[in-house]
């Protein structure tokens, strides 16, 4: 028996694998609980202490550098080497989350994901894969030269924000007069909608309070212009960055749009102008249009690759860390 879970910035995804199968699938909220352990622990009590697992694969939303792994979106930090003795594991595989979600792109089937224009995927070019949740994350897949794949970590959701016309500049720099560097993240995500709003209300001379991102989105549908504007926006900005990832990785296999947002609302994202304004690249529009984009809308969709993470037996604890 094996233990997974995907560790975001508001829930605690947790599953066994037996067999080659996924079981036992739970989320846990992350504010009923102090820390790592803890939520792991109550699941695994949950399932009646099925014993200790034999691997654990993990996927968390922050940097995986030293054995001490400080989660970028939640208050919670864990030492790796202590988690596996806590849990009795022989192995323990921490990774990025969008790390996990690379791994999942060749599980992925046809009916988990919605098209979002684009020409026909190179199968053997590297993949990119991309969602706004609690924050916004980045992974890749790309090709090795034996024929296999390789997932690549990294934190392009840190990159800088570009704007691609003066509202979007009039936005950035207001933002940027409050915390300084505009990250992607900062606008490309749930709190970052929540905040585009106010700002657009700021830039029109309203005083506005700062909304949660559903009550945007609610409000968007629901036909209010400044709440429509935002999530406009917000996919419009997502889209460039998105564009900016594909190119910077040649992701001719494909794009994926990931994270906890933009399943909720599929129909808007074909809708919006994403697709327009990620092929809006100059010269290399061309380029950019043969490139499909692809909404994953299955639940969990980590899973399939943390269980991939424990059958390639990669990348293990260091127990010199």
């Amino acid at each position: 028996m094996d233990l997974i879970a995907d560790i975001g910035g508001t829930n605690t995804r947790c599953a066994l694998v037996r067999d080659g199968r996924i079981t036992g699938v739970r989320r846990l909220r992350n504010a009923d609980f102090t820390g790592l352990s803890e939520v792991l622990l109550h699941y695994l009590a949950e399932l009646g202490r099925p014993g200790a697992p034999e691997a654990v694969a993990l996927s968390v939303a922050a940097p995986v550098i030293e054995d001490r792994i400080a989660l970028t979106n939640l208050r919670w930090s864990f030492s790796r080497r202590t988690l596996a003795t806590t849990l009795g594991a022989r192995r323990l595989h921490v990774v990025n989350d969008y790390t996990a979600l690379a791994w999942s792109l060749p599980h992925l089937r046809a009916d988990d994901t919605v098209a979002i224009g684009g020409g026909s995927a190179d199968p053997r070019a590297p993949r990119a894969v991309i969602g706004p949740g609690t924050g916004l994350g980045t992974g890749a897949l790309v090709p090795t030269d034996d024929g296999d794949w390789t997932a690549v970590p990294g934190e392009g959701g840190h990159v800088t924000l570009a704007a691609a016309n003066a509202r979007e500049a009039a936005v950035i720099a207001h933002v940027r007069e409050r915390v300084g560097h505009v990250s992607a993240e900062r606008l490309l995500s749930g709190p970052g909608l929540a905040l585009l709003y106010r700002t657009l209300a700021e830039l029109d001379g309203v005083r506005a309070t700062t909304p949660d991102p559903a009550q945007v989105t609610a409000a968007a549908a629901a036909g209010d212009a400044r709440a429509d504007e935002a999530l406009e926006l917000f996919l419009c900005m997502l889209a460039t960055t998105t564009a900016d990832l594909a190119l910077t990785l040649g992701a001719r296999g494909g794009v994926y749009l990931a994270g906890g947002i933009l399943p909720v609302f599929p129909d808007r994202v074909r809708a919006s102008g994403f697709r327009a304004r990620f092929e809006d690249k100059g010269r290399y529009a061309s380029y950019l249009a043969t490139i499909p984009v692809r909404l994953i809308t299955c639940e969990e969709p980590a899973f399939p690759g943390l269980r991939e993470i424990i059958r390639r037996g990669r990348p293990p604890l260091d127990p010199g860390r």
